[in-house]
């Protein structure tokens, strides 16, 4: 998706938001932003970024030249394919270090300076928006060096019998089935690995701290979240969070107890640890269908919450 001759081609700023920019010699970033920019602040979209190749193509089908800025981009790119960029990757153009924070924006029509010239606008599609981490001073050539975040993701499958070999943990490899087709539709760029335990509090525990101190975004348990003497898994999830978010199982509890009384017995939890979800579901391959349906409308929400995006 970039190429070892990726490149800033343009820096452009204006003073005053939803107006064209003007190319510059070099700007300034500091934590606000390009100073002298009207997006500056304190706030997710300070940076905003656009590809000369989406311009070109924009050009091609509008029959009509536009000029680096005229899109109201403050940097101009060349070399990237902003289409496969996701929220949370990263971009460092000299000692500049820029995270992204949300993909395209609403069109705001005749309202819009941008649109009234041009007729059309490709920043709503195709225009990326970025917060600083780093600043410094960015130019034209400057070359640009992307990472993306991995969305690093954790099931661990509690079972006695399946941690001995006595029976076959589906469980677990349904869900990573789940997830990764979840993924596949998604710009994630993502990573999701199994493991299986005893039913045994102090090794979940260890595991849980392990993970949440390696930053694995997303971790999810399967079984031990009945009433039976070695079912261990809310407590223990819920002594190394930070907060819980009672709303999401309980609307499972409901939804399913409905049909199936047995169904309000499960002590499922969904809970905050630092940046890491954490969520403890039943051990049955159907539960874990059934919950995933609902954790799924939600999961990338609380992502962009926990790495405060106000993104809606």
């Amino acid at each position: 998706m970039m190429s070892n001759s990726s490149t800033v081609l343009s820096v452009n700023v204006s003073d005053k938001k939803g107006t064209v920019k003007k190319p510059v010699s070099r700007i300034v970033v500091d934590d606000n932003g390009m100073l002298g920019d009207g997006h500056a602040g304190l706030w997710h979209r300070q940076i905003s970024m656009l590809s000369q190749e989406a311009i070109d193509c924009f050009s091609k089908e509008a029959n009509k030249e536009f000029a680096p800025g005229q899109f109201a981009e403050n940097i101009t790119t060349s070399g990237i394919d902003l289409d496969q960029v996701a929220v949370l990757d990263r971009f460092y153009i000299g000692p500049v270090e820029l995270e992204v924070t949300q993909l395209g924006k609403k069109c705001h029509g005749d309202t819009c300076a941008i649109f009234k010239e041009t007729g059309k606008c490709v920043m709503p599609q195709k225009g990326i928006f970025c917060r600083v981490i780093h600043g410094g001073t960015i130019k034209p050539g400057d070359s640009i060096k992307y990472v993306p975040k991995l969305l690093k993701v954790l099931i661990v499958t509690l079972s006695d019998r399946a941690f001995s070999g006595q029976y076959e943990d589906r469980s677990g490899p349904r869900m990573k089935q789940i997830l990764l087709e979840h993924f596949k539709s998604s710009r994630w760029h993502h990573q999701v690995e199994n493991v299986i335990l005893a039913d045994d509090a102090e090794n979940l525990r260890k595991t849980l701290t392990g993970a949440i101190s390696e930053k694995i975004d997303v971790i999810f348990t399967c079984g031990g979240t009945g009433v039976g003497p070695r079912d261990i898994t809310p407590e223990t999830v819920e002594s190394v969070c930070d907060k819980i978010i009672p709303g999401i199982m309980e609307n499972i509890r409901v939804k399913y107890g409905s049909q199936k009384p047995s169904a309000l017995l499960s002590r499922s939890i969904a809970a905050i640890a630092g940046t890491t979800q954490v969520y403890a579901l039943p051990g049955s391959v159907r539960a874990v269908e059934e919950y995933l349906i609902e954790i799924l409308k939600t999961l990338e929400h609380v992502i962009f919450m926990i790495h405060r995006l106000d993104i809606h």
